[in-house]
């Protein structure tokens, strides 16, 4: 037996719960009130459209959506940022982010890849490796050609990667290593 009340059990893991659900709706909305920057109306605007019915998959409330568009159209300073990094055995990967503190973000992320055994890269050394993809199911990012590491390797870009998308500005990271 524990020796806590059962109360006390439950609301552990509802916080834990409840705070993975946060972290999720706000990369939504953020992605959401980027897509709305150009153009409000999700008729219009694929890119809008794929980002809200994500959300709705994800069971963000429509009132949360809403105010997603409205502040779009209020708030400018949200900024995409796309950065390029080497992982473990020279694996391409790249990042893509949302923020309103652009050198915030690059520090943290600097941070994060050298603590994992990666590096920062140029702009424009890896995104070559890989292809846009913009589709009505799905937007990012697809490897070009997939990379061989060893097992090693793979557990460390998983690592990392897992680390990176626990971050609230991380939108997605891809990987040309077969993970």
């Amino acid at each position: 037996m524990s020796g806590h009340s059962h109360h006390s059990t439950i609301k552990r893991k509802k916080d834990v719960v409840d705070q993975k659900r946060g972290q999720i709706f706000s990369k939504l909305l953020s992605a959401i009130a980027i897509a709305a920057r150009t153009e409000s109306n999700p008729e219009f605007n694929p890119r809008l459209r794929t980002a809200i019915e994500k959300a709705k998959q994800n069971k963000v409330p429509q009132d949360n959506i809403e105010r997603a568009v409205r502040r779009a159209s209020e708030d400018k300073n949200l900024e995409e940022l796309t950065m390029e990094a080497y992982g473990p055995e020279g694996a391409a990967i790249l990042i893509e982010a949302i923020t309103d503190n652009k050198n915030r973000t690059i520090a943290e992320i600097k941070k994060i890849l050298s603590e994992a055994g990666a590096k920062w890269a140029e702009s424009g050394s890896v995104r070559w490796a890989f292809v846009q993809v913009a589709n009505e199911k799905e937007m990012g990012w697809q490897a070009k050609f997939k990379q061989e590491i060893s097992p090693d390797a793979k557990e460390k870009i998983q690592a990392l990667v897992d680390k990176l998308e626990n971050h609230d500005d991380i939108q997605g990271v891809y990987a040309n290593a077969e993970l």
